[in-house]
């Protein structure tokens, strides 16, 4: 039997997962989307839906997610009120609603296997698994000083160089710490350059991770560009050509000297952990060290609220937040799986075109 394991693509910002993204969508059975605004939003506020063993409730919970423009369901290419019908018609819990418009996307395709991709997810894997409990994790990681370079030239970034040198650690430390406590089978982590430089046998790895044949498409994902990456992008013009290494370790010319020495005198031991190697730039001045570290513990307070925050939510919830939806959900729900027809939505292959 085939995987129908959803698939999340987490990593720091600007590590190459919109490259990835492409190359696991130009596979003939998976199907990721442009980054969505709707799964952790919804979690966050879940109790505001109510009971969703309630039809009406689940009806309220997905105009919430097909009318509203912060969800981005807009550029997902569905039709709104056959996804809102499959909510309405489907199980009775958070996960399964979200992931009937992941599915649906899938479906678009004619794809089985559906995911999201957003980098920042890697903050939420606990909540991911609650939502979706067989989920598979692709982590990619890039040197970080090529991250935090790209980071600075971004217009939606609206952080500083210690957020960004703050995030890259961050991203690291869970898939040294973290990603250790995840179920097995759960979790494959990837380098940008690696991927980049060897395509083929990168992705040869990673499909025996989630149990598919590779295909060589994959290896073409500028061929999908303009179907699955938003015109409004325009900062990732380039996974509209083929794969190239021009841009891997850039960082060269676009730090500054003190933003050189900034990000390795922080990250030198998790820069040397997977084979980045430092210059040997002078130690940072004190002074931007301690800026560093003021940001760094802000964000480690901000994270541990939220979490202290979510567990008390979760003492208020109604019902099972678990989709019900994959053959690893039911059989974790002890769900009885029905035989049904390939979920596809009416009118909406010819948009994959």
């Amino acid at each position: 039997m085939q995987s129908d394991r959803p698939i999340f693509i987490v990593g720091c910002p600007r590590s190459g997962t919109t490259l990835l993204q492409l190359m696991m969508h130009s596979h003939p059975r998976m199907a990721i989307p442009p980054e969505t605004r709707f799964v952790m939003t919804a979690y966050n506020r879940r109790l505001t839906f109510g009971d969703l063993n309630d039809p009406a409730k689940r009806r309220a919970l997905a105009e919430w997610i097909v009318t509203r423009r912060q969800t981005r369901f807009y550029e997902l290419g569905l039709d709104a009120a056959e996804v809102s019908r499959q909510i309405v018609e489907g199980p009775g819990t958070l996960g399964s609603a979200l992931g009937i418009v992941l599915r649906a996307y899938a479906a678009r395709f004619g794809k089985p296997r559906w995911g999201d991709k957003r980098p920042s997810y890697f903050q939420n894997v606990d909540v991911l698994l609650r939502l979706f409990p067989d989920a598979q994790f692709i982590h990619l990681i890039r040197d970080g000083r090529d991250c935090v370079a790209s980071l600075k030239e971004m217009p939606w970034y609206k952080g500083n160089i210690y957020s960004a040198v703050s995030g890259w650690a961050e991203a690291i430390d869970f898939a040294r710490n973290g990603a250790l406590r995840m179920p097995k089978g759960s979790y494959h982590e990837l380098q940008y350059e690696n991927l980049i430089s060897d395509p083929e046998s990168t992705l040869r790895t990673l499909c025996e991770f989630i149990g598919e044949e590779f295909d060589p498409a994959m290896c073409r994902p500028h061929l999908v560009a303009s179907v699955a990456v938003p015109e409004r992008k325009t900062w990732h013009s380039r996974t509209h050509g083929e794969v190239t290494t021009s841009r891997s370790g850039s960082w060269r010319t676009r730090l500054e000297p003190w933003e050189i020495s900034l990000c390795e005198s922080v990250l030198a031991e998790r820069l040397d952990a997977y084979g980045y190697e430092v210059t040997g730039a002078p130690k940072a001045p004190m002074t931007k060290l301690a800026a560093y570290e003021r940001m760094a513990a802000r964000r480690k307070l901000s994270r541990l609220r939220k979490k202290a925050f979510d567990r008390l939510i979760r003492m208020r919830e109604q019902n099972p937040i678990g989709a019900q939806l994959t053959s690893g959900q039911l059989a974790i729900t002890g769900v009885p799986r029905q035989r049904t027809g390939s979920p596809e939505l009416a009118g909406t292959r010819a948009a994959a075109k």
